[in-house]
C-alpha cells in the first residue's frame, strides 16, 4: 500500500516498513505447448487456491471489463501484461518519464495481480485473477524512489487530493467497471467522497487497501489502527491481508472499515522491470479482490456495486467467530462462490431499490397489486346473493298472505292496545 499517514499523502513503504519485496528467480521460458507451469506459477498457486480462482474461470476470465489501477503507473510492456494495458493520464504534477526505472513500480505489481496473463502461451509467469480483463493505468502518485518524489511531497494537500479526484473521474468517464486503489491517505476529502459517490451511481465497484498500520493496541481484539482513505469512504470495499495459512497478517490494519480479506504475504507479482517479486501488504490483497470484482462484472455487468460487495462478503471463507471482525471483515474472498452468489443476486434484484427510484413516487413506493380472485370464490358469492334474494322474497310473500287471511279483525284484538299487531 502506498501511504504517508503524517501528511495524508502517499509514499511507497519499503521492506523496513510494511510492503516487503524480495526478488524471485525467473524460471526458464517454456514453450507454448508445455503443460506444467514454471516456478513462478508454482509459487503463486496457493494464492489462486485460497481465492478459488479456477472455479470462477470456468465461467469467466474477465473478458470485456476494464479495471482502473489508480496508482503510480503501469508499465504496459512487461511480458505478463502485454496488450492488456491502456495508458491513462498522469496527475502527479511531476515530470518523471515512464521510461525511468523508478516510474510505475508499485502500480505494475498491482496490475499483474489483477490481469496478468502470463507468457509463453500463458503457462509461465504471473496470472491475475481476471486474466482476460484490461487495465486502465491512471497515475496519481509517484513511487518513493521517484527522483521527483520530494517535489510531489511538498505539494499542498488540496492539490494532492485533487489528483485522486481527477483519477477517479477519468476512470468513470472512460468505462472502468472496477477501480483498484492500493493507496492510502490519513485525511478524508469531501471532493474525493463526492467523486466516489458518482462512481457508485455509475455502477463502478471500488476496492481499496485497508492499510498497513496493524493494531497498535496491546490486544489484537482492540480495533485501534488509524483510519485510511479511500478505504474508509462509504461504498468502498476495504481489504485486509492474510498469510498462506489464512491468518491475519500482523501488519494489516485492524479497524471497522475492513470488509473482506485476501492473500497479502509473499504474493508473487511482476515488476515494471519484467522481473518477479514477492510482495507483502494490503496492496496485493486489494488488487486480488479487484480481480474478483472484475470477474463478477464481466458476467453480470449490470449488478450494482452494493450487490457485488454482498456477493463477496456473504460467501467468504475462514469466517471469524461471530461472522465478522475488524481484522479480516467477513472472511477471505472466494471467487467461485462469489460469482455464483452474484448470479442469484442478479436474478433477485427488485425493480425499485434506490432512493432515486423511490423519489419518482414522491417518497412512497407503489402499493402491492391485489391478487385476482378465483372463479370458485366468485360462484360462492353469487350463490349467497341468490339465497338472500330468495329469503327476502319468501318473507315478503308470507307477510302479504297474513294481511289477507280470513277471520282476522281489521280492528284491534281484544285485550290488545291500539297499535299492536299480532302476527
Amino acid at each position: 500500500m502506498l501511504s504517508h499517514r503524517k501528511l495524508g499523502r502517499l509514499a511507497l513503504l519499503t521492506a523496513a516498513g510494511l510492503v516487503s519485496l524480495a526478488a524471485l528467480p525467473a524460471a526458464p521460458a517454456l514453450g507454448a505447448s508445455a503443460a506444467p507451469a514454471d516456478s513462478i506459477r508454482t509459487n503463486q498457486q496457493w494464492v489462486l487456491n485460497m481465492l478459488d480462482a479456477e472455479a470462477a474461470w470456468s465461467v469467466t476470465r474477465g473478458t470485456g471489463v476494464t479495471v482502473a489501477v489508480i496508482d503510480s503507473g503501469v508499465n504496459p510492456y512487461v511480458s505478463d501484461l502485454s496488450g492488456s494495458v491502456i495508458a491513462g493520464p498522469d496527475y502527479t504534477g511531476v515530470s518523471t518519464r515512464p521510461s525511468s526505472h523508478n516510474w510505475g513500480v508499485h502500480g505494475t505489481w498491482m496490475a499483474s495481480l489483477i490481469a496478468g496473463h502470463g507468457h509463453e502461451g500463458g503457462f509461465s509467469g504471473v496470472i491475475g485473477i481476471a486474466p482476460a480483463a484490461r487495465i486502465l493505468s491512471i497515475r496519481v502518485i509517484p513511487d518513493r524512489a521517484d527522483p521527483h518524489y520530494g517535489t510531489y511531497e511538498r505539494e499542498r494537500e488540496t492539490v494532492i487530493q485533487q489528483s485522486l479526484v481527477d483519477g477517479i473521474k477519468y476512470a468513470v468517464t472512460h468505462g472502468a467497471k472496477v477501480i483498484s486503489m492500493s493507496i492510502g491517505y490519513s485525511a478524508p476529502s469531501g471532493a474525493v467522497r463526492a467523486e466516489l459517490q458518482d462512481a457508485y451511481d455509475h455502477g463502478v465497484v471500488v476496492i481499496a487497501s485497508a492499510g498497513n498500520s496493524g493494531d497498535p493496541g496491546p490486544g489484537r481484539g482492540q480495533a485501534g489502527a488509524p483510519e485510511s482513505f479511500p478505504a474508509n469512504y462509504p461504498s468502498v470495499i476495504s481489504v485486509g491481508a492474510v498469510n498462506p495459512d489464512g491468518a491475519v497478517a500482523p501488519f494489516s490494519s485492524d479497524n471497522l472499515s475492513v470488509q473482506v480479506a485476501a492473500p497479502g504475504v509473499s504474493v508473487p507479482a511482476q515488476g515494471r522491470d519484467g522481473q518477479y517479486w514477492s510482495v507483502s501488504g494490503t496492496s496485493p490483497a486489494c488488487a486480488l479482490v479487484a480481480g474478483v470484482a472484475a470477474l463478477i462484472k464481466a458476467r453480470y455487468p449490470n449488478l450494482a456495486p452494493d450487490l457485488v460487495a454482498s456477493a463477496m462478503t456473504s460467501t467468504a471463507t475462514h469466517r471469524p467467530a461471530g461472522g465478522y471482525d475488524s481484522q479480516v471483515g467477513f472472511g477471505i474472498v472466494d471467487a467461485g462462490a462469489a460469482l455464483s452468489k452474484a448470479g442469484r443476486l442478479a436474478g433477485d434484484r427488485p425493480s425499485v431499490t434506490s432512493i432515486k427510484a423511490a423519489a419518482r413516487y414522491h417518497g412512497a413506493l407503489p402499493p402491492e397489486p391485489v391478487a385476482p380472485r378465483g372463479s370458485g370464490r366468485l360462484i360462492l358469492f353469487m350463490l349467497l346473493g341468490l339465497t338472500s334474494l330468495v329469503l327476502i322474497a319468501a318473507a315478503v310473500t308470507r307477510l302479504a298472505a297474513l294481511r289477507r287471511s280470513p277471520g282476522r279483525s281489521p280492528g284491534p284484538s281484544p285485550g290488545r292496545s291500539p297499535g299492536q299487531v299480532n302476527w
